[in-house]
């Protein structure tokens, strides 16, 4: 169904820390009196179509990393948002691509996992790629999914309205769609009205998390990922996919502060030589962003160590995918 709903080696550190919260166990009540309702939104899609952004815009806060690299996030990431009487879980996944390695196979796996374990699933295609490439692929992948599904037009603010209503329609052939929405996850038009569509549409029952609970994502695990996105940020042309960044310390500080120490794995020690940069200039940068980011996000003092380490090969390691949340393809 189309809705045109547009409206115009040593461990180099870098100094540069937020706690971890236990929210309530017991979900709050919402505060608007009647049913309540309560589910998981998957949203997949191919890679940089805007997913996380889309995420961060509907939850209201940063809950999954953001980068122009493909594939920046590796891992299901959800986040919580609250609307009228229903509390919605989106599934941020990672993109869906060809896979090459075996990184790249966990992540696709893990993202149709997601979408075979959702209540609904939401299709994210950039208009200005349209379907060409992973895009048309994903729509041949969805044929063997049977949820209700939506189809999500983002970037409209860049495409003719003409050439979105052709899209829509396009991808409508291939797949029945029980809705189409047009939005820009970057301006929010048109998520009000994809808000109200998925607070009453999703099935009635109680609330699976806090009322303030806005992510699943344990904080040592954020941390890790908001000096990921930084690394991205800063290094996005010259350091290879071939990096991971994992927290190996927090401690609270009598004085209210928090000591974070997180390691960067590369696999070369040319990559790590990118990762620290001339005289320590590009680590020392990515750990101020990243300290700046965690200090905004506890509400404390945040003391941010980064070391850079070899670790040949890490892309074959069970352990290393058990610390992004996949699950490590045996071939």
């Amino acid at each position: 169904m189309i809705e045109d709903n547009t409206t115009e080696g040593k461990d180099d550190q870098a100094n540069a820390a937020q706690p971890e919260t236990a929210a309530d166990e017991t979900p709050a009540a919402p505060v608007e009196a009647g049913p309540t309702h309560s589910g998981f939104v998957a949203l997949i899609g191919a890679t940089n179509a805007g997913k996380s952004t889309l995420v961060n815009r509907l939850v209201g806060a940063k809950v999954s990393i953001v980068s122009h690299k493909v594939q920046t996030t590796r891992a299901i990431v959800r986040g919580i948002a609250i609307h009228n009487n229903a509390q919605i879980v989106f599934m941020d996944t990672p993109g869906i691509f060809k896979p090459r390695r075996r990184l790249d196979r966990a992540m696709v796996t893990t993202a149709w996992g997601g979408a075979k374990d959702a209540d609904m699933i939401a299709l994210l295609i950039d208009s200005e790629r349209g379907l060409r490439g992973d895009a048309d692929a994903i729509l041949e992948g969805l044929k063997d999914v049977h949820q209700p599904k939506l189809l999500l037009l983002n970037k409209i603010d860049q495409v003719k309205r003409e050439d979105l209503l052709a899209l829509a329609a396009a991808a409508n052939e291939k797949i029945d769609f029980v809705r189409t929405f047009m939005i820009s996850a970057t301006t929010g038009s048109g998520c009000d009205d994809l808000m109200d569509y998925f607070s009453t549409t999703l099935p009635e029952g109680p609330w699976y998390y806090p009322e303030d609970q806005i992510s699943d994502l344990p904080m040592r695990q954020l941390a890790a990922e908001i000096t990921r996105e930084k690394l991205f940020l800063r290094l996005h042309q010259e350091l290879p996919y071939a990096s991971h960044v994992e927290t190996e310390k927090w401690e609270e500080r009598k004085d209210g502060s928090v000591r974070i120490e997180q390691v960067i794995y590369v696999e070369r020690e040319s990559q790590k030589k990118i990762a620290l940069g001339k005289n320590g200039d590009a680590i020392k940068a990515i750990s101020t962003a990243s300290r700046k980011e965690l200090t905004e996000i506890l509400e404390q003092p945040v003391h941010l160590f980064l070391f850079v380490k070899v670790r040949e090969n890490w892309g074959d390691d069970p352990q290393r995918f058990r610390e992004m949340g996949l699950e490590f393809p045996k071939n």
